[in-house]
């Protein structure tokens, strides 16, 4: 085999292994947030059978309606997050067109708010009613689940996670801000977080600690895009970290209809 075709084989592996790679730390993420994902689902299903039985019990038209419209909302609540679940594991399409930054980032909240409750994570979410980047939805989600699991670690319970969309138009850019009011990062670690295998994160009470490929994957994602992540830390005050990707107009004939 000549070096040439070696070469190319071996590019070809890499990208493989790479897109392997991509979709494992995708279900990681998922996986971590599972004990609150269950969490959710079993006071779900509490709901639904409380109100079931009450509906049972009861004879009366007005409390009947008022047991269905529980059992409803509390069934789009789960419908909701098994839909989240589902698009995010699902979605590895490597295409990149107009997407609304507020609507990803909503979507991923909807995965990691009980996580955050059960945490006592407060959330501030600044954000104008569109802002249109071009960009892989699927990937720029596993970004911010990325940010927003590590923000929720780095802090203490009764912590702040701040997130910030924003139409850079002077600049060309669509931005998201995730900042947390967590240990922050020494300075001189900072330099080398985007490094794959490097971590900050100290070993949990059952010896676990980070990976070092979340934040690697980032920076991969980023460059993909031809967009820039910065990042600025304190120690003892917090992370902030800024996401920037080229900005798009809302596509020809788009209708929001979020409202309805």
């Amino acid at each position: 085999m000549d070096p040439a075709q070696q070469i190319a084989e071996l590019t070809q592996r890499v990208t493989q292994l790479e897109e392997e790679l991509m979709r494992a730390q995708r279900l990681s993420s998922v996986g971590a947030l599972a004990s609150s994902i269950t969490h959710e689902f079993n006071n779900i299903l509490t709901t639904v059978i409380n109100y079931a039985k009450m509906g049972v019990r009861h004879q009366d038209e007005a409390t009947r309606n008022k047991s269905f419209d529980r059992i409803l909302s509390a069934a789009q609540r789960a419908a909701k997050i098994t839909t989240g679940m589902l698009a995010y594991a699902r979605n590895t399409t490597n295409r990149i067109e107009p997407n609304d930054l507020k609507r990803l980032l909503e979507d991923v909240l909807v995965l990691v708010q009980k996580d955050l409750q059960m945490h006592r994570i407060g959330v501030d979410l600044v954000a104008p009613d569109s802002v249109w980047a071009m960009a892989n939805s699927s990937q720029i989600q596993q970004l911010l689940m990325n940010l927003i699991v590590n923000a929720r670690q780095a802090m203490k319970e009764n912590g702040r996670l701040r997130l910030v969309v924003r139409d850079n138009k002077a600049e060309g850019w669509a931005e998201i801000v995730v900042s947390d009011s967590g240990c922050g990062i020494p300075q001189e670690k900072l330099p080398f977080i985007f490094e794959s295998f490097y971590t900050t994160k100290a070993p949990d009470e059952r010896g676990q600690g980070g990976t070092g490929l979340g934040l690697a994957l980032c920076r991969r994602i980023v460059e993909a895009h031809k967009g820039r992540i910065r990042v600025e830390s304190e120690v003892g005050k917090g992370t902030t970290f800024t996401l920037k990707l080229p900005r798009s107009e809302s596509p020809a004939g788009f209708i929001d209809t979020s409202a309805a």
